[in-house]
């Protein structure tokens, strides 16, 4: 069927600019003092202002964290240095003393013979 306004060629793609600049205006870019964008874009800067905040807690927390694992493992590794020189001077003085106890069975025993 054909349109009762018989319109030609360059009046459709006159209408179909027009629509389409129409489009553009209405999507395109606010007015750099407009109210309404300069409040989005507060609200934009300030988001990216607190993620840059939780980042950097969040990076301040893990170097907290591996330095509070890195002196604990130190402080561990002190410890069962001392552990392990405690247990040598124990042998050691456990060994003397059997050995004391054994020269004083040696002479007890030499004692007795002379």
């Amino acid at each position: 069927m054909k349109d009762f306004k018989d319109k030609t060629v360059s009046e459709r793609l006159r209408n179909a600019a027009q629509a389409k600049q129409a489009m553009i205006l209405r999507a395109g870019r606010p007015d750099a003092n407009d109210p309404i964008a300069m409040q989005r874009r507060a609200e934009r800067q300030a988001i990216v202002i607190a993620r840059e905040a939780r980042t950097e807690a969040k990076l301040r927390a893990a170097a907290d964290l591996a330095e509070r694992q890195a002196s604990e493992l130190a402080e561990r590794a002190i410890q069962k240095k001392r552990e392990t020189r405690e247990m040598a001077d124990r042998e050691v003085a456990s060994a003397a003393e059997q050995k004391a106890l054994r020269d004083a069975r040696y002479a007890a025993r030499k004692k007795r013979k002379v």
